[in-house]
């Protein structure tokens, strides 16, 4: 039996002792060396070759991501590590770092106790860096810093030992400051990273060394002969004296909490249920004879097992052949297989006790992000929020007709998978559109479909994701059905932005029933809304809100689910280009009701409702919003004319550029409209000299020249007469 084979018989072992249990992940902007940390981890703990170790990247299995050379999917593993005597089970989730899949990131913290926030020496603290510190402490997972590359900071830029010192307080004090603006007292003092106390280390990922406080003392090496050692391009012999895989783990088990511990600080803040019921009660002990609460972080598409979840067992135990609920699906489900997964691989085992990260086969229903129970009317995990929309859509059809109803099913799965890809099906065209995070994002996914389950399809070139908004309070607009006989008078007008960023942030929610009014009324008097208007709120479409501000009208509450359904309709296609409508109020405020029911059914009552939403946006003077993308580019000075040049014939807007050494960063923002292609262009225009990456940054107004143009060409592609309606024809 090999020391992988031992390792595994022990890791089964160990799952059982929530004491000896850490589950950790590394986190960071793209490029900073995650994937290559995670192979050297798993390489020291015997699961893989030591020196295949960050060049085998055993987790970046998919053969896309070897190709691209990133990792697309949160890949997991389990490995074993002894430390003071005692033997530690870790398991380790390495993430995606590119902006397209931050998703992957947002689920794979949830089943997470503690995070490896790596960042680059040589480039500091990213951009995705920050998003990443920022959901790592919304799920209350602990971080640790490693800060990585050290290498390239004494042998390219030739820092002094002194500039080298220099550069890590400020990074320290940068992340710790993050820490300290999301958490709470006494958790932002808590968790704040030392390097006094070893929850801060420093190293090659690549070259497989990295050091810390404690284990300098140990091992007597000191920076200064880190410094020398860097410098003779010797670092075989520092990975040696102080290997990355001993320093990082034995960082990771005396600052990461178990799952005891983890849970008592992270269960109120993800699950919204009773604490005193006998479920909740069993989460915040980690109590593996409790009834099952799993939340399924992941889905994974197995040739021989079907569809496999994996997710946090965060109470019970997982058996084989046991009967599992799907939270809000009617039909009891059958666990097939239970196992631990170390990259590709998954052991089957018999059980899982919680506290563990486990992938269980047979659970039809589930997608990335259900509850999972043993319990049929247990209250599901909170919902997990995403920190950006997707912005880019392609229509994909099967090439032979023959392949639809496959693909069809393979959409269903690549949507229950990813959850951030958004699968629709035009109605009218009969294509699929598909809306992601960007390019980069829905290449991947087409090429899995094409891949992986051997379909051809044709795809169009993509296309912009607009939202549609307006300038100024409009209304009241007098929306009349069909019949004449029902009248609805309403008025619309921007959302604070205080009340959009709630939404966002998962703070307020918006989606389906309003759980508790009282709550909500008190949220959204805070956040500035007058107290009379909150306490009318009927319901949310994305970030749009729906206000019922009428006093006594007969009938309106026989016909109130129904002017829903109307403010829906109107919110998912807008009435300047049939966009979905984003940030408004859209307020009730009188209605005239025929006293016969059946002259105001939904026939008569949807299209007045739409109508008088519609025609009110009109008065208040319509606004396209188009996403743009915030771009960071990292190029030597001689190369940065042509990438101003290249952003500047995209409609970019400078920021910042600033000059550290040689390199020069240039800060940008961008329509994602005009950044199609822009990964070839910057290459070429810069001789393949620039490092550049971008993250999702909001939606903004098009400009005003533009607007007519835009809306045209959206509303020609979509088969519409050109020229958007005025408020008259809403009349009826």
């Amino acid at each position: 039996m090999g020391r992988k084979e031992d390792n595994i018989a022990m890791a089964a072992a160990l799952s059982k002792t929530p004491e000896a249990i850490r589950n950790i992940g590394t986190a960071a902007h793209i490029d900073h060396g995650k994937t290559t940390l995670s192979d050297n981890l798993i390489a020291g703990a015997g699961m893989m070759s030591e020196d295949l170790a960050g060049k085998q990247l055993m987790l970046d299995f998919d053969e896309q991501e070897q190709a691209r050379g990133i990792t697309i999917n949160a890949a997991n593993a389990s490995m074993v590590h002894s430390y003071n005597g005692k033997q530690y089970l870790i398991n380790l989730i390495d993430t995606p770092g590119h902006v397209d899949f931050g998703g992957d990131v947002t689920r794979a913290m949830r089943a997470l106790d503690g995070v490896i926030i790596l960042v680059c020496a040589v480039e500091g603290i990213m951009p995705q860096t920050e998003t990443v510190i920022r959901q790592a402490l919304k799920e209350r997972v602990r971080p640790v810093l490693f800060i990585n590359k050290v290498d390239r900071l004494i042998n390219e830029l030739k820092v002094t030992p002194e500039e080298m010192q220099q550069r890590f307080v400020t990074i320290i004090t940068e992340v710790n400051r993050r820490i300290a603006s999301q958490l709470p007292e006494p958790l932002s003092k808590e968790w704040q990273v030392r390097p006094e106390d070893g929850s801060v280390a420093f190293g090659s990922a690549f070259n497989n060394w990295a050091v810390n406080v404690p284990y300098m003392k140990k091992s007597g090496i000191a920076f200064k002969d880190v410094y020398a050692y860097c410098r003779n391009d010797d670092q075989r012999t520092l990975a040696k004296k102080s290997p990355v895989h001993e320093v990082l783990l034995n960082m990771v088990i005396e600052h990461v909490p178990n799952p005891l511990d983890a849970q008592k600080t992270r269960i109120p803040v993800i699950w919204k249920g009773d604490k005193d019921s006998e479920i909740g009660k069993s989460m915040l002990e980690c109590n593996a004879s409790g009834s099952v609460a799993m939340m399924v972080t992941k889905i994974i598409v197995d040739p021989h097992a079907g569809e496999v979840a994996i997710g946090r067992l965060f109470s019970g135990t997982v058996s084989r052949g046991m009967e599992l609920w799907v939270a809000g699906m009617p039909n009891v489900q059958r666990a097939q297989t239970v196992s631990l997964s170390v990259g590709a691989d998954r052991i089957p085992v018999e059980r899982m006790e919680a506290g563990n990260i486990v992938a269980v086969a047979g659970l039809k229903d589930a997608v990335a992000g259900s509850t999972i129970s043993s319990e049929k009317d247990m209250e599901s995990f909170e919902k997990i929020t995403h920190y950006t929309d997707p912005v880019v859509t392609m229509a994909i059809e099967a090439k032979h007709m023959k392949d639809l109803p496959k693909l069809v099913e393979v959409l269903r799965s690549v949507g229950k998978s990813d959850p951030s890809i958004q699968v629709e099906i035009n109605n009218e065209t009969g294509e699929h559109l598909l809306s992601g995070m960007g390019e980069l994002h829905l290449e991947i996914t087409i090429y899995r479909i094409v891949k992986e389950h051997g379909i051809e399809i044709k795809s169009s070139p993509p296309i912009v994701v607009y939202r549609e908004n307006i300038k100024n309070k409009g209304g009241p607009f007098e929306g009349k059905s069909p019949n004449k006989h029902n009248r609805f008078f309403v008025e619309v007008e921007r959302l604070p932005q205080a009340i959009i960023d709630a939404i966002k942030t998962g703070e307020i929610q918006s989606e389906g029933k309003i759980k508790d009014a009282k709550e909500l009324t008190n949220k959204l008097t805070e956040l500035g809304m007058d107290r009379e208007e909150a306490r009318g709120v009927v319901s949310f479409h994305g970030n749009n809100v729906f206000i019922d501000a009428t006093k006594g009208i007969q009938y309106l509450n026989e016909v109130i689910e129904l002017c829903k359904q109307g403010f829906d309709e109107a919110m998912n296609l807008g009435p300047l280009a049939q966009e979905k409508a984003a940030g408004l109020k859209v307020r009730l405020v009188d209605a005239k009701l025929h006293e016969d029911s059946i002259h105001r059914g939904p026939a008569q009552v949807i299209p007045a409702f739409r109508s008088a939403v519609y025609g009110a946006m009109c008065l208040a003077g319509r606004i396209l919003l188009e996403p743009m993308t915030r771009i960071y580019i990292n190029c030597p000075e001689s190369a940065m004319g042509d990438a101003l040049r290249e952003l500047q014939q995209r409609r970019g807007v400078i920021e910042d550029i600033r000059q550290e050494g040689e390199t020069t960063h240039i800060e940008a923002q961008a329509p994602v409209a005009e950044m199609f292609g822009f990964a070839s262009a910057i290459r070429g225009a810069t001789q393949g000299r620039a490092l550049w990456s971008t993250e999702n940054s909001g939606f903004v107004p098009v400009p005003h020249e533009l607007q007519t143009q835009v809306v045209e060409q959206i509303r020609t592609r979509k088969g519409l007469k050109p020229e958007p309606y005025d408020a008259a024809y809403y009349l009826g």
